[in-house]
């Protein structure tokens, strides 16, 4: 996890442990740089790393000037941007990174990494050095040991580390720094040379290991080179760990994936008659639906391969002569290969040689080449297993046998990367889109499920009309109705009053963007009461389309346009 301290327009965001409106409780695991330490347990919702943000200024309500008082300036001009675990994580932090932009001043912290840093990079320095030194010391040996000193060996001060005429020893040579080792010399011209050439490689690989060393140490101290505008830039790295658990997903080599539906104690799971139990209970409808049948086969020969094996212990516990093994593998492989394998062996040897096939013989299926039903029933024969590779088992918890025999066998079983703690999610509320208004969706943004088209035609067969308000207003984006029913919940009463979803607004105004002007209108009392005159009329007098038509006809006729405009115009 990583978070970036930029230069806003407001002013610079600052790394610090000094929060506003956070408890002491929240800051215990921050250094003073505001920075989480190596090796702490952190949960969900923990600040890792301690972040201010200035805001504009803004009109203080009281509440924002208490805080004022109390925490001084620094609490209203800022507001708190830390880091912080997402949700659903737990972990031990293993290490912080901190990169700083070149010429920004150092906290404490930084200070620190910086030193381990260095001081790693010195280790690391003098152990190449050193592997240095001693291959060079070594290929001496090789071909000048006991040879004696042409000359004096000088330090790099001029002090004599080796006399000559000294014979060349591995203390003698041990003595010598490697930055002093171009004056050794012998007699031998030949030798001599020799030495020369490997004196000169390792003096150049110390060159170079010296430049690479002051490169690592200049880009600590210089800075790091950031994206514009970013001041300091920190990385958190936390280590999970996931035991496997119900809702996690397994799959074998053969596209049998599944998911983990129980998991039992080692004395509930079925046993087979020796009292062996089974690691894993697969469900056998994966396999006709599917027709892979090689999950099956692969079963079987894992079952042999673990048979053939045991049949192995017993002959060594037996102590079985090598003979009667070397006949048992060669029919086992019936291969001149292996055959002449372990024919090139002693008995001891031998014997030795097949400790390692007590937890059963090696093997392996190349596609379309393959073991073949006849070998798997072979070899199932030599090790004395059933031709089916079925097998009775009896119930781990109640001791009773199962009515059918069950093929149980040894397989490849994968865990994937779909663990059941990293998909996991529930919201009660949380972030709502601005645009609609509705809860997001998705974990990592904290939102909500999406009740679709289906979901209310579902809701609709059955009738459920307040449910079905309640999932379209109040918990989507009715946002008078959301507090509304806050209210309700605090004053213990039991009504819904939705208001209109904000859908509703966005839909108008899509709308007005088709040049469609759509105004919702309420009726006032006025309208009402002529809306009941209206009705009381049409009840009382009866009037068929007769008399209407009657009325029609017997009406006077229409006096002329023009005497109609001057009326309108007087």
């Amino acid at each position: 996890l990583d978070t970036v301290a930029r230069d806003t327009k407001l002013g610079k965001e600052e790394i610090t442990r000094d929060i506003p409106n956070v408890s002491e409780e929240a800051l215990k695991n921050l250094d003073e740089s505001g920075i989480i330490a190596v090796g702490t347990s952190v949960s969900s919702k923990d600040i890792l790393v301690g972040k201010v943000t200035p805001k504009g200024e803004t009109q203080l309500n009281p509440e924002e000037k208490l805080l004022r008082a109390i925490f001084g300036e620094k609490a209203g001009d800022v507001r708190d941007t830390s880091l912080r675990v997402p949700q659903g994580v737990d972990g031990v932090v293993t290490d912080v990174v901190v990169f700083n932009r070149e010429g920004v001043e150092r906290d404490e912290r930084t200070r620190q990494i910086e030193q381990e840093l260095l001081a790693r990079y010195e280790n690391d320095h003098y152990d190449e050095i050193r592997i240095v030194h001693s291959n060079l010391v070594n290929r001496i040996l090789s071909v000048a040991e006991k040879k004696p000193l042409a000359a004096d060996v000088l330090s790099v001060q001029g002090e004599v580390l080796a006399s000559k005429g000294t014979k060349i020893t591995d203390e003698i040579l041990q003595q010598i720094p490697l930055n002093s080792t171009d004056g050794i010399q012998v007699t031998d011209k030949k030798i001599n040379l020799k030495v020369g050439t490997f004196v000169r490689n390792a003096l150049q690989q110390m060159y170079l290991l010296e430049n690479v060393y002051q490169d690592r140490c200049e880009k600590v101290s210089k800075g790091d080179d950031l994206p514009p505008g970013v001041i300091r830039m920190i990385k958190v790295y936390i280590a999970i760990k996931r035991k496997l658990s119900v809702g996690d997903k397994m799959a074998g080599r053969h596209g049998n994936k599944g998911v983990v539906s129980i998991i039992q104690p080692v004395e509930n799971m079925p046993y087979m008659d020796d009292g062996t139990p089974v690691d894993i209970v697969l469900n056998p409808l994966g396999v006709p639906s599917r027709m892979n049948v090689g999950q099956v086969l692969e079963t079987h020969l894992g079952r042999v391969a673990n048979g053939l094996g045991k049949k192995i212990e017993a002959f060594l516990q037996q102590n079985s002569p090598a003979a009667q093994i070397r006949e048992f593998l060669n029919n086992v492989y019936q291969c001149e290969v292996a055959k002449k394998h372990f024919d090139s062996m002693d008995d001891q040897t031998f014997l030795e040689f097949v400790q390692k096939y007590k937890p059963g013989i090696h093997m392996a299926t190349p596609v379309f080449d393959g073991a073949k039903e006849t070998d798997i029933h072979r070899m199932a024969e030599m090790s004395g297993l059933s031709k089916s590779g079925q097998v009775w088992l009896y119930d781990g918890m109640t001791g009773e046998r199962f009515s059918q025999k069950v093929t149980v066998g040894y397989a490849y079983i994968m865990k994937l990367h779909h663990l059941v703690d990293e998909k996991i999610h529930a919201r009660s509320i949380g972030p709502y889109s601005l645009v609609t208004q509705q809860p997001l969706g998705g974990k990592a943004q904290f939102g909500g499920q999406r009740f679709g088209e289906m979901e209310v035609w579902a809701l609709e067969a059955y009738g459920a009309a307040y449910t079905l308000q309640e999932l379209l207003t109040v918990k989507s984006d009715d946002v008078l109705g959301r507090n509304k029913i806050y209210e309700s919940i605090v004053k213990g009463r039991h009504q819904l009053d939705t208001g209109l979803p904000e859908s509703f607004k966005v839909l108008i105004s899509e709308l007005k963007s088709l040049c469609l002007n759509i105004e919702l209108l309420q009726k006032s009392e006025e309208d009402e009461d002529i809306l009941e005159e209206i009705e009381e009329i049409s009840e009382t007098e009866d009037i068929s389309e007769d008399s209407v038509q009657q009325a029609e006809t017997a009406a006077p006729p229409e006096e002329p346009a023009e005497e109609i405009e001057e009326e309108v115009t007087a």
